[in-house]
């Protein structure tokens, strides 16, 4: 059986007082904690959508035609009843099957609420 020694408890219960200490810290903040902007949305969204789903979102642009799915019309009542999480885990996963990839890795999670929240102003204004 192993001999310890004063060293080996203060030691132990340093790291046992270290490991209660960081349990007692807050939780981390999340991503945002701020509202979404719709003017940085607006940038995202002329940058990274506005070659499929079009100026207003009615997924009528440029590159549309060209594509064998075409994509979301966010002035459709289908698109309209999709809850802000559900828009965010497209953008982040994409559709199978569909032109809309993913676009983990290349958007940050900030700016897939900032381009929702956009979406969201396009929809209200009718554009």
């Amino acid at each position: 059986m192993p001999r310890f020694t004063t060293s080996h408890v203060r030691r132990l219960l340093l790291a046992v007082g270290l490991v209660a200490a960081v349990a007692a810290l807050p939780s981390p903040t999340p991503a945002q904690d701020f509202p979404p902007d719709v003017v940085r949305g607006n940038a995202v969204y002329q940058r990274h959508c506005l070659r499929c789903h079009g100026t207003g979102g009615w997924g009528d642009g440029p590159d549309a035609a060209a594509l064998r799915v075409p994509p979301a019309n966010f002035h459709r009542f289908k698109s309209f009843l999709k809850s802000d999480e559900e828009l965010l885990r497209t953008i982040e996963h994409g559709i199978v099957f569909s032109p809309m990839h993913s676009w983990q890795g290349q958007l940050t999670e900030t700016e897939r609420q900032d381009a929702v929240a956009y979406i969201r102003l396009l929809v209200q204004q009718g554009r």
